[in-house]
């Protein structure tokens, strides 16, 4: 099975082959490039599964690293707030993704956006571009076992966006 098609229908076991192949070192090592801590990510074969503790925010961040060619950003909610006269009273400072260092060689960010645009036409995450009538949708989707808690981290050329679905204490969301 192609790579492309195992993120798509998220065959796991290519995940954890490519990892085995490459190194859990390497990989654990790889991950600090998406801003995440390599001590939450021990290096066991279960990382390929998602196994490590990461925030929604930190995804935003890590998925960024794909929508802006390789470079990392530091994501921001709100753009700019104004007054009830128009007023611009506080605004981000972004740096433009052209400015920021680059964590990731271009064209595997090219490759992986690409990837991630397949989960959203054709995999699991299909019904996104399809209820949405866009193509310009990428992304990936995940759950745990026992369906305790699902996910969706995507983007599209301006805007990254997660989102978590679970309980407090942990416990099966239903079919």
């Amino acid at each position: 099975m192609r790579m492309r098609t195992a993120l798509a229908k998220s065959k796991n076991m290519v995940s954890i082959r490519l990892l085995q192949a490459s190194g859990v070192n390497f990989i654990q090592d790889y991950v600090t490039r998406f801003g995440f801590e390599a001590s939450k990510h021990p290096p066991y074969l279960t990382m390929a599964l998602g196994a490590g503790s990461v925030t929604p925010w930190q995804m935003v961040a890590g998925y960024a690293v794909f929508a802006n060619g390789g470079r990392r950003i530091q994501p921001y909610i709100v753009s700019e707030i104004r007054d009830e006269k128009d007023q611009v009273v506080a605004q981000a400072q972004p740096v433009k993704a052209e400015d920021a260092p680059l964590a990731i060689d271009p064209r595997n960010a090219y490759i992986m956006d690409s990837m991630m645009r397949d989960v959203t036409i054709y995999g699991t995450a299909g019904r996104a571009s399809a209820a949405l009538k866009r193509r310009d949708l990428a992304g990936k989707t995940g759950t745990t076992n026992e369906h305790v808690d699902a996910w969706f981290c995507g983007y599209q050329r301006t805007v990254v966006a997660c989102s978590w679905v679970g309980f407090d204490q942990p416990r099966n969301l239903g079919n």
